[in-house]
């Protein structure tokens, strides 16, 4: 059970860092931008990780507060999920 959360934050996690590094490049090239509410979406339904990590990376959205915050926040959130269900399925 654990791989299968493991793996539904990893997928979602690359999904957010895609999704991001899309959006930037658009940014720049003034192209079709990603909708901030697709960002949020991906990043509250698991992707928190990889959200934060392309943010950072990409330096995309670093002057939102409420995106620092919030992917931060919700990173913070899938790794204690991660960390739980590590315990809870291998007897840790």
């Amino acid at each position: 059970m654990f791989l299968i959360i493991l793996g539904y934050f990893t997928l979602l996690s690359v999904l957010a860092f895609v999704m991001m590094r899309i959006d930037k490049a658009q940014a720049r090239k003034r192209g079709q931008r990603i909708p901030e509410k697709n960002l949020w979406t991906a990043a509250i339904f698991g992707g928190g990780i990889g959200a934060y990590l392309g943010m950072m990376m990409f330096r995309h959205k670093t002057k939102h507060t409420n995106f620092r915050v919030g992917f931060l926040l919700l990173a913070a959130i899938d790794v204690a999920i991660i960390l739980w269900s590590y315990q809870a399925f291998n007897g840790g």
